[in-house]
């Protein structure tokens, strides 16, 4: 690595520090069910069709939602509403009101199978800030990962829904029934790619179908063995097909035709500043937090090994918890251990991503390793 590059990410590791000092949170992922319409083979919540575990009644999110706006600015708080599938809830758009109306930007990450334009119009009404839909690959890549006939088709549709509303918006024209659009009502959009062996192949034509239905935003990342994906062990990616996908969102970034980069994963060495917008830190504990289904305090909602720190249904307060627990998210210190302790790169990546961690601490695999 060069020395601009380490010059680069030492500004960018203080900037950080300081910008994170007081753990302003910023994002929280609410878990609102864990119940879903696919199988996917992939997910790290297991979630199915009926789940054991009922959905959490908005009214107990709302408490959550209180604690914070007694403590803090939630202007510059945006709630992610996650599954699950959110849109599996009927009361999704009634919830969604209730966040904009206490001054809380929301948005929710979908499959997209239930995303019609009279369900679109109903969270836009409801003010929903943003919105991420899944795609993982071409035809049956995408129906083999999701474990349902037919979910591509919808994807796409779904997709293509949000990015001609957003094109309504950005030129002024009135689109879904809605007679005055302004760029303003346009809303934060996304696709997401979590790219396997087989969707590794595909990537140039899941390309040239997000430029071509309008998207601008595409994020990729990498299968973890957590969950239902431990039983699929051709998900994971080898060394060389690793490398393929870093060199290929390095050279569409420098396409220009869609804004591609790879997810907060984990710290990518010569990579770093090559395929993302911004160098690696994982903000789990720090500014991002979440309220599972069952009640737990967590933080980025990705990881799945045990490191609540209380639960609301314990009669923990959200902010209590934020404020004075999540000391082994802020003090990374315990990750210098074992193959880290002798990684000269521990000072930027500070132990990799907290959801590639076991319950017992050990790292499930390092993306520096992989290249």
């Amino acid at each position: 690595m060069g020395i601009r590059k380490k010059i680069a990410m030492e500004i960018a590791r203080r900037m950080y520090d300081m910008q994170t000092s007081g753990y302003p949170l910023s994002q929280l992922f609410w878990e609102c069910t864990q119940r879903c319409n696919f199988a996917c083979i992939h997910c790290g919540s297991d979630c199915k069709v009926s789940s054991k575990i009922k959905d959490m009644p908005f009214e107990d999110f709302r408490k959550v939602l209180e604690s914070i706006k007694r403590e803090s600015d939630v202007s510059k708080l945006t709630v992610n509403i996650t599954g699950g599938e959110p849109l599996v809830r009927k009361d999704l758009e009634t919830c969604g009101k209730t966040i904009y109306d206490m001054g809380i930007a929301w948005g929710i990450v979908t499959n997209g199978w239930l995303l019609t334009e009279d369900r679109l119009r109903g969270l836009l009404k409801a003010g929903i800030h943003g919105m991420t839909i899944s795609l993982d690959g071409i035809g049956e890549v995408h129906d083999w990962m999701r474990g349902k006939e037919g979910a591509y088709k919808r994807a796409a549709e779904a997709i293509s829904l949000v990015c001609r509303f957003n094109a309504a918006a950005k030129e002024s024209k009135p689109c879904l029934g809605f007679s005055k659009l302004a760029p303003s009502d346009a809303i934060a959009f996304d696709v997401v790619t979590c790219v396997n062996r087989r969707s590794l192949e595909q990537l140039n034509e899941i390309k040239e179908l997000l430029v071509g239905l309008g998207v601008k935003h595409w994020r990729l990342f990498t299968i973890f063995p957590v969950g239902r994906a431990t039983q699929y062990p051709e998900l994971q990616m080898d060394r060389e097909e690793f490398r393929r996908l870093m060199q290929f969102i390095k050279e569409t970034r420098k396409e220009g035709l869609i804004d591609a980069e790879y997810a907060c994963e984990g710290f990518l060495g010569d990579y770093e500043g090559d395929v993302r917008n911004n160098f690696f830190s994982c903000q789990a504990g720090i500014t991002v937090g979440s309220v599972l289904a069952d009640g737990s305090i967590s933080a980025c909602a990705s990881i799945r090994s045990d490191y609540t720190q209380g639960n609301i249904y314990d009669g923990d307060d959200f902010m209590d918890v934020w404020k004075n627990r999540f000391k082994p998210y802020r003090d990374r210190s315990w990750m210098y251990k074992d193959a880290c302790r002798d990684c000269k790169y521990f000072r930027w990546c500070q132990g990799g991503a907290m959801h590639l961690r076991d319950s017992d601490g050990n790292l499930i695999f390092c993306h520096l390793d992989r290249l």
